[in-house]
């Protein structure tokens, strides 16, 4: 999770994004599209982690987030890493009020490959998630308690660091990367049981 392993590419792309965001602000349309292009696959993978298919899919909870983006991007202070969290925590809200309308819990829905993005092939996460199918890693991660599935979306598909991760969720980093780490041992021991 970006720890020995080397960054991960989210992180890779937070100067170029902290540059776009900066002339978006400013009212660059195109830089406003670039830093769309480089948070979106991310935001509607934790997306699909939270409100699934059902009804509103992801990407129309996602659209409402970028909507709310757009309106406030001026109020926006930070970098690009900043960015990506800033834009998860606007999501999650728009996914908790989807949520709060059909009176449900998160469901998980399959992640379309090209969604998921990868970190270092040298690290725990990337060795598990390349073993099995997205769709079955959803369901996996699903099956985690709530805490730890929210961390590991945050940290592996999104790409948050623990610090921003944990104010994305209101928690401390070290709760954020103690959920994450039970989280992916727990789905490793799942991998292992079920080879």
């Amino acid at each position: 999770m970006g720890q020995g392993g080397g960054p991960r590419r989210a992180q890779a792309h937070d100067e170029e994004l902290g540059r776009a965001v900066a002339a978006a602000q400013e009212g660059d349309e195109a830089a406003f599209a670039v830093a769309y292009r480089l948070v979106q696959p991310g935001l509607v993978g934790y997306l699909r982690g939270l409100v699934g298919t059902d009804g509103e899919t992801a990407e129309d909870v996602a659209a409402d987030a970028w909507l709310e983006i757009a309106r406030d991007l001026g109020r926006f202070r930070g970098d690009g890493a900043g960015f990506r969290g800033w834009t998860a925590t606007i999501a999650r809200h728009r996914a908790f009020d989807h949520l709060r309308r059909l009176k449900t819990r998160p469901r998980p829905a399959p992640l379309h490959p090209e969604l998921l993005e990868l970190p270092d092939p040298a690290s725990t996460s990337a060795a598990a998630l390349e073993s099995i199918s997205t769709e079955r890693v959803l369901t996996l991660i699903a099956a985690l308690p709530r805490d730890q599935a929210e961390a590991v979306l945050l940290r592996v598909v999104v790409g948050l660091d623990a610090p921003t991760a944990a104010h994305v969720l209101g928690k401390r980093p070290g709760a954020v990367r103690t959920a994450a780490h039970r989280g992916l041992r727990r789905l490793g021991e799942w991998l292992g049981a079920s080879e």
